[in-house]
Protein backbone atom coordinates (compact mmCIF):
# COMPACT_ATOMS: atom_id res chain seq x y z
CA UNK A 1 0.00 0.00 0.00
CA UNK A 2 1.38 3.55 -0.79
CA UNK A 3 1.94 6.07 1.87
CA UNK A 4 -0.75 8.34 0.30
CA UNK A 5 -3.07 5.79 1.04
CA UNK A 6 -1.56 4.75 4.45
CA UNK A 7 -2.35 8.27 5.30
CA UNK A 8 -5.87 8.68 3.84
CA UNK A 9 -6.61 5.37 6.09
CA UNK A 10 -5.35 7.16 9.28
CA UNK A 11 -7.74 10.34 8.55
CA UNK A 12 -10.30 7.15 8.55
CA UNK A 13 -9.42 5.91 11.71
CA UNK A 14 -9.62 9.40 12.89
CA UNK A 15 -12.77 10.14 11.46
CA UNK A 16 -14.84 6.43 13.14
CA UNK A 17 -13.94 8.11 17.06
CA UNK A 18 -14.75 11.79 15.71
CA UNK A 19 -18.28 10.47 14.15
CA UNK A 20 -19.16 9.17 17.32
CA UNK A 21 -17.70 11.70 19.84
CA UNK A 22 -19.61 14.51 17.46
CA UNK A 23 -22.68 12.14 17.64
CA UNK A 24 -22.51 12.41 21.47
CA UNK A 25 -21.98 16.37 21.55
CA UNK A 26 -24.85 16.58 19.40
CA UNK A 27 -27.16 14.50 21.52
CA UNK A 28 -26.00 16.64 24.99
CA UNK A 29 -27.25 19.82 23.01
CA UNK A 30 -30.21 18.36 22.34
CA UNK A 31 -31.10 17.75 26.17
CA UNK A 32 -34.40 19.84 26.56
CA UNK A 33 -35.21 19.49 23.12
CA UNK A 34 -37.58 16.82 22.26
CA UNK A 35 -35.47 16.15 19.02
CA UNK A 36 -33.24 13.70 18.24
CA UNK A 37 -29.76 13.47 16.01
CA UNK A 38 -31.63 12.47 13.54
CA UNK A 39 -34.72 14.76 13.13
CA UNK A 40 -31.64 17.87 13.88
CA UNK A 41 -30.02 16.64 10.59
CA UNK A 42 -33.60 16.86 8.84
CA UNK A 43 -34.17 20.32 10.06
CA UNK A 44 -30.71 21.28 8.87
CA UNK A 45 -31.25 19.90 5.54
CA UNK A 46 -34.12 22.03 5.16
CA UNK A 47 -32.55 24.95 6.78
CA UNK A 48 -29.51 25.32 4.39
CA UNK A 49 -31.58 23.77 1.00
CA UNK A 50 -35.02 25.00 1.58
CA UNK A 51 -38.26 22.77 1.02
CA UNK A 52 -37.37 19.45 -0.38
CA UNK A 53 -39.21 15.83 -0.90
CA UNK A 54 -37.99 13.15 1.40
CA UNK A 55 -35.90 11.12 -1.49
CA UNK A 56 -33.76 14.45 -1.25
CA UNK A 57 -33.55 14.59 2.46
CA UNK A 58 -32.30 10.96 1.70
CA UNK A 59 -29.56 11.65 -0.42
CA UNK A 60 -28.32 14.89 1.09
CA UNK A 61 -27.87 12.66 4.52
CA UNK A 62 -26.91 9.62 2.45
CA UNK A 63 -29.65 7.51 4.67
CA UNK A 64 -32.54 5.36 2.92
CA UNK A 65 -35.86 7.24 1.93
CA UNK A 66 -38.06 4.81 4.51
CA UNK A 67 -35.36 6.08 7.66
CA UNK A 68 -36.30 9.92 6.45
CA UNK A 69 -39.62 9.65 6.10
CA UNK A 70 -39.82 8.21 10.18
CA UNK A 71 -37.60 11.51 10.85
CA UNK A 72 -39.81 13.95 8.96
CA UNK A 73 -43.13 11.94 10.74
CA UNK A 74 -41.66 12.51 14.17
CA UNK A 75 -40.59 16.65 13.05
CA UNK A 76 -44.30 16.87 11.88
CA UNK A 77 -45.84 15.68 15.13
CA UNK A 78 -43.23 17.36 16.89
CA UNK A 79 -44.52 20.89 15.04
CA UNK A 80 -41.05 20.96 13.37
CA UNK A 81 -41.97 20.82 9.99
CA UNK A 82 -45.03 20.89 7.54
CA UNK A 83 -45.90 19.16 3.93
CA UNK A 84 -46.62 21.54 1.00
CA UNK A 85 -47.27 20.23 -2.75
CA UNK A 86 -45.11 19.37 -5.24
CA UNK A 87 -44.90 20.90 -8.47
CA UNK A 88 -42.51 18.54 -9.35
CA UNK A 89 -43.97 15.47 -8.09
CA UNK A 90 -47.50 14.59 -7.06
CA UNK A 91 -47.47 12.35 -4.31
CA UNK A 92 -44.17 13.59 -3.61
CA UNK A 93 -44.99 16.19 -1.38
CA UNK A 94 -42.68 18.59 -0.05
CA UNK A 95 -41.16 18.90 3.03
CA UNK A 96 -41.09 22.63 4.85
CA UNK A 97 -39.69 24.03 8.31
CA UNK A 98 -41.78 25.99 10.09
CA UNK A 99 -40.59 29.23 12.54
CA UNK A 100 -40.35 26.85 14.93
CA UNK A 101 -38.47 24.43 12.99
CA UNK A 102 -36.35 27.29 12.06
CA UNK A 103 -36.21 28.53 15.59
CA UNK A 104 -35.26 24.85 16.88
CA UNK A 105 -32.22 24.48 14.39
CA UNK A 106 -30.96 27.68 14.96
CA UNK A 107 -30.99 27.57 18.50
CA UNK A 108 -28.91 24.50 18.20
CA UNK A 109 -26.87 25.26 15.30
CA UNK A 110 -25.64 28.48 17.73
CA UNK A 111 -24.47 26.31 20.52
CA UNK A 112 -22.63 23.83 17.76
CA UNK A 113 -20.72 27.33 16.26
CA UNK A 114 -20.10 28.65 19.88
CA UNK A 115 -18.28 25.31 20.89
CA UNK A 116 -16.58 24.69 17.24
CA UNK A 117 -15.61 28.17 18.12
CA UNK A 118 -13.79 27.56 21.15
CA UNK A 119 -12.09 24.60 18.41
CA UNK A 120 -11.21 26.64 15.58
CA UNK A 121 -9.45 29.67 17.83
CA UNK A 122 -6.69 26.65 17.62
CA UNK A 123 -6.68 26.27 14.17
CA UNK A 124 -5.12 28.36 10.98
CA UNK A 125 -7.79 28.56 8.66
CA UNK A 126 -5.85 27.19 5.31
CA UNK A 127 -5.47 23.90 7.99
CA UNK A 128 -9.15 24.09 8.11
CA UNK A 129 -9.58 24.21 4.21
CA UNK A 130 -7.31 20.98 3.81
CA UNK A 131 -9.02 18.92 5.84
CA UNK A 132 -12.47 20.07 4.05
CA UNK A 133 -10.72 19.22 0.85
CA UNK A 134 -9.41 16.12 2.37
CA UNK A 135 -12.66 14.70 3.94
CA UNK A 136 -14.45 16.10 0.58
CA UNK A 137 -12.53 13.73 -1.80
CA UNK A 138 -12.43 10.77 1.26
CA UNK A 139 -16.36 11.22 0.56
CA UNK A 140 -16.32 11.18 -2.80
CA UNK A 141 -13.86 8.68 -3.11
CA UNK A 142 -15.79 6.32 -1.19
CA UNK A 143 -18.78 6.31 -2.55
CA UNK A 144 -17.78 4.74 -5.86
CA UNK A 145 -16.90 1.46 -3.78
CA UNK A 146 -20.38 1.85 -1.76
CA UNK A 147 -22.70 0.06 -3.33
CA UNK A 148 -26.28 2.29 -3.85
CA UNK A 149 -29.06 1.26 -1.21
CA UNK A 150 -26.66 -0.12 1.16
CA UNK A 151 -27.64 0.39 4.57
CA UNK A 152 -25.06 2.23 7.09
CA UNK A 153 -24.17 2.93 10.51
CA UNK A 154 -25.98 6.35 10.21
CA UNK A 155 -29.19 4.50 10.26
CA UNK A 156 -28.57 3.73 13.95
CA UNK A 157 -28.86 7.70 14.75
CA UNK A 158 -32.13 7.57 13.12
Amino acid sequence: MSGEAEQLYAVLRYVRPLHLVAARAVTHALAGEHVTMGVRAVLEVLSGQGAQPVPAIGRALSMPRQVVQRLCDQALELGLVDTAPNPAHRRSRLITLTDAGRAAFERLHAVELRNLGEIAADLAPDDVAAALRVLDALTTGLARFAPAGASTVTEEFA
